[in-house]
C-alpha cells in the first residue's frame, strides 16, 4: 500500500470513528440509552478499525504531509472533542442508572418492615426510597 493510501485508510477510519461517537453522543443526550447500548459496538467496531489503522501506518512510518496532515491535525482534534464528551455523557448516563436502580431497590423495602434499633437503644425508621425525576427531550 503506498504512502498516500495508508494515510488515507486511516483518515477513513478515524472519519468512521468519528461518526461513531457523535451517534452514540447523540442518543446519550438524549438519554435514549437502549439506543446508546447499540451503538456502542459500532464504537468499539470503529475503534478497533482505527487503531488496525494506526498501527499499519505506524509500522510503515508512514506519517501524513501537507494536506493530509492538515486533514489529520482536524480530524484528531474532532476525535478528542467527541472522546471528552462521549465520556462525560457516559458518566451522566452511569450517574442516572445507578441512582434508577437505588430508587428501584429501595422500594423494593416494604414500608411496613419493623422498626429497627441502632446504638444506644435508638429507633431508626425504615428507609425510604430517594425521589427521582426523569425528564428526556426528543
Amino acid at each position: 500500500m503506498s504512502h498516500v493510501s495508508m494515510i488515507q485508510a486511516l483518515l477513513n477510519a478515524g472519519q468512521h470513528l468519528a461518526d461513531a461517537l457523535r451517534a452514540e453522543n447523540e442518543a446519550l443526550a438524549r438519554l435514549d440509552l437502549s439506543r446508546a447500548a447499540v451503538l456502542a459496538s459500532a464504537k468499539l467496531q470503529a475503534s478497533d478499525a482505527f487503531a488496525a489503522a494506526y498501527g499499519a501506518a505506524t509500522r510503515t512510518g508512514d506519517t501524513a504531509r501537507g494536506e493530509l496532515r492538515e486533514a489529520a491535525e482536524r480530524l484528531a482534534g474532532r476525535l478528542r472533542d467527541l472522546s471528552e464528551e462521549n465520556r462525560r455523557l457516559l458518566e451522566r448516563a452511569i450517574a442516572l442508572q445507578s441512582r434508577v436502580i437505588e430508587t428501584i431497590a429501595g422500594a423494593a423495602i416494604p414500608a411496613s418492615r419493623p422498626t429497627t434499633y441502632g446504638g444506644m437503644g435508638q429507633r431508626v425508621a425504615p428507609r425510604q426510597a430517594p425521589s427521582l425525576a426523569l425528564a428526556a427531550r426528543a
